[in-house]
């Protein structure tokens, strides 16, 4: 006769899998999994749909629970079409269906890998602290490979007006991302917790303690927003300055907008002009220095003398500091997107090369490979290489950073300008490719994060909108209509303290991911005690 032996700390034996899903039933879960994906999807911007965050969560960590981290890794994956797919139409805008859907479906195998996560830590205590933890560490990954990373659809990009955007000042997105997905699994879990109440009620055994746990996990990022309040300031540290964003606007919509590239800057050219004939009559204030957007002068201004002089007629004329957006062609190597600041006695006196450069928008990884699915890689002739020094210009006394376009997007490329010095911060973009699509928001919004995460005013000139300017608490004090040429001018508070989450940089972001490490190792630690257990 056999004796079973179990060790006094070992877990029980497993409890015996429950009868499976049959028929329309096996449906469920995924067709949930997509759901969460759609609502995180809707709670992007231009909606002002922020709190759709929650339920997201709070469905996805229904499906996850308890599942095999294959089956999570399955939902996971559904999730992230659901979520991606809509979020980044916008890429096949002008390029057709497949770059928009191998980008999806490439970038939805992170959120299938944090579903794979989310999946083995759903059987901790205090599982909603680790799935939360496992998403982050699953976007910091998305942010840095393949290429550099695609960080677009941070949870913290959707949270621009929430309650819980006061948290960006704390650790930056990955802080506020976490908190947004821990409120929604902690809403998960109360929901969890008062059913399985109801059934013990039957019993005479109602614990507490796991309840309140429960109540916790959406209690305390709430409690820690709103604690975090008294970081978001608009309050002129080093005085104010007023500045002037020119929205050129483009001859016509998609890829081709560069084939008029006289045209667009001779665009910029005359609405600075007009700025300038509105200041001699005292209609708009004078300006302390100009923002051009990226692309405004597709025209190497260095290397074609009449576009230099279009440029600087319209500076002399204005008379201040003026940034201009420009695409610099060497006679060897590789394209530069650069902006260059232009003095009104001077000329050009400075320089700032994009550093993190657009695959497949500014070059061309794997090109031959690329091209047998889509001819439109061949539009990039020839490739933009990257800068390597970070951007702060001085206008007229005001020390600017520079994050161009995509740049936004990447916590690195706009921390590093805070910490040199930048009292404010431009985030010139060129968004005609993209036609009227919802990326001008999106990308709107993350300005309006990075506003609040390193308590500077944002100014976001774009040739074609919308462009906006907007102060340290992330409110929008000036914006343009799409397509539509205007000048925004503002006086706006300058800083140069430095908040928690500047301070800090990749901290918070490495400890949250320590924690889902330290979750996925437990897990897995539990898991082999239990087999360990049954085969004794």
């Amino acid at each position: 006769m056999s004796t079973t032996i179990t060790p006094v700390d070992a877990p029980g034996p497993a409890a015996a899998p429950e009868p499976g899903p049959t028929g329309l039933w096996r449906l469920v879960r995924p067709g949930v999994a997509v759901m969460s994906g759609v609502l995180l999807f809707l709670s992007f911007p231009p909606r002002p749909l922020w709190w759709l965050a929650l339920p997201a969560f709070g469905l996805l960590g229904w499906t996850l629970r308890g599942r095999r981290p294959r089956a999570g890794f399955g939902l996971g994956y559904l999730a992230g079409l659901g979520f991606l797919l809509p979020l980044l139409i916008w890429t096949g805008s002008e390029v057709g269906r497949f770059p928009w859907i191998a980008l999806s479906a490439v970038e939805a195998l992170f959120v299938a890998a944090a579903g794979l996560g989310i999946a083995a830590v759903s059987r901790l205590p205090g599982w909603p602290v680790f799935a939360a933890a496992v998403w982050i560490l699953a976007e910091a990954a998305r942010a840095r490979v393949p290429f550099g990373g695609f960080p677009w659809g941070k949870i913290a990009f959707g949270q621009a007006d929430g309650v819980f955007l006061p948290l960006a000042a704390v650790g930056g997105t990955p802080v506020l991302g976490f908190a947004v997905a821990l409120c929604g699994f902690g809403l998960c879990e109360v929901v969890r917790q008062v059913r399985a109440r109801r059934v013990r009620r039957a019993t005479g055994v109602v614990p507490r303690a796991p309840l309140a746990a429960a109540a916790l996990t959406v209690l305390v990022p709430v409690t820690g927003a709103l604690a975090a309040l008294p970081l978001v300031d608009d309050s002129a540290e080093d005085g104010t300055a007023t500045v002037a964003a020119v929205q050129g606007n483009v001859p016509r919509l998609g890829l081709d907008f560069n084939a008029q590239r006289r045209a667009v800057l001779d665009n910029h050219v005359a609405r600075t002009k007009e700025l300038a004939e509105d200041v001699e009559q005292k209609r708009k204030p004078q300006p302390d220095f100009v923002l051009w957007p990226e692309n405004s002068s597709d025209i190497d201004p260095y290397a074609n003398p009449d576009a230099a002089a279009a440029i600087d007629g319209a500076v002399r004329k204005i008379g201040v500091p003026t940034v201009i957006g420009a695409v610099v062609a060497p006679e060897t190597g590789k394209l530069r997107n650069t902006l260059i600041e232009w003095d009104p006695k001077q000329g050009p006196v400075a320089t700032y090369d994009k550093r993190h450069v657009q695959p497949f928008g500014e070059y061309i990884p794997m090109r031959s490979f690329v091209r047998i699915f889509n001819s439109n890689v061949d539009r990039v002739s020839r490739d933009f290489g990257p800068g390597d020094k970070i951007g702060v210009f001085d206008l007229a006394g005001t020390k600017v950073g520079l994050a161009t376009c995509y740049e936004a997007a990447f916590d690195w490329a706009v921390r590093d300008t805070v910490t040199h010095g930048a009292q404010l911060i431009s985030v010139p973009s060129n968004n005609a490719t993209f036609g009227r699509s919802e990326m001008t928001y999106q990308q709107l919004a993350m300005s309006r994060v990075r506003a609040v995460e390193h308590s500077r005013s944002v100014v976001v000139p774009v040739t074609s909108g919308v462009s906006a300017i907007i102060e340290p608490d992330g409110e929008i004090v000036a914006r343009s209509r799409m397509f539509t040429p205007d000048v925004l001018v503002e006086e706006v508070p300058l800083r140069s303290s430095l908040t928690p989450a500047t301070r800090m940089g990749t901290l918070p972001e490495a400890l949250l991911a320590g924690v889902a490490v330290a979750g996925l190792g437990w897990s897995g630690l539990r898991a082999v005690r239990a087999r360990r257990s049954r085969t004794v």
